[in-house]
């Protein structure tokens, strides 16, 4: 619902009619909807990390490995049938929409000390150590790996609604390669 209808939008009781149960019944898990948000943004940076751990693994080159964080990062994501308990592409379509709005908050010192993004620190922290390997005088890594998953996500959500935001190019992820050629001649 978060997906089709945005933040903004949805809310309890929509969802408790949606699932025939009551408002109360949801307020149960979580005490607001930004705890939920707060919770598939937590969610979605563990796959992510689950992901990337999995696919990097055996990759003895940091070069190679950064290649392949970076495609994962920036990729426009397909449903995938092979994990049918995750709905991935919505839930990356609501990340890619809607998670700013779980840390552009009053809240985020709060959240923050509670542990809300901690999967999304490990992320990057993981990523970022590739990055050191290649290059360990490079002064900013994680501000680097965190630009690219927030570039990223800028310019998908504007290749879907404000398409003269970003670029295009028959034949290619554009979006992916723009963040590989940004990366790797930042690390020259």
């Amino acid at each position: 619902m978060i997906e089709s209808m945005g933040f903004e939008d949805f809310t309890f009781r929509k969802l408790a009619k949606e699932i025939s149960s009551t408002e109360a019944s949801v307020y149960r898990y979580f005490e607001n909807k930004h705890k939920l948000l707060l919770y598939l943004s937590s969610w979605y940076w563990a796959w992510m990390e689950y992901q990337l751990v999995f696919a990097l693994a055996n990759i003895a080159s940091p070069i190679e490995r950064l290649s392949k964080a970076l495609a994962l990062l920036t990729r426009e994501v397909q449903e995938d049938n092979a994990f049918t308990h995750i709905n991935e592409l919505k839930l990356h379509r609501i990340i890619i929409s809607e998670s700013s709005k779980a840390y552009l908050t009053k809240e985020v010192d709060t959240d923050n000390k509670e542990g809300m993004f901690l999967g999304y620190k490990q992320l990057v922290l993981r990523v970022s150590e590739i990055i050191r390997e290649i290059d360990p005088s490079f002064k900013y890594p994680r501000m680097m790996v965190s630009t690219v998953i927030e570039g990223a996500h800028h310019q998908r959500y504007f290749a879907e609604h404000l398409p003269r935001l970003t670029d295009t190019v028959k034949g290619e992820d554009a979006i992916s390669e723009f963040y590989k050629e940004m990366v790797f001649n930042a690390l020259k």
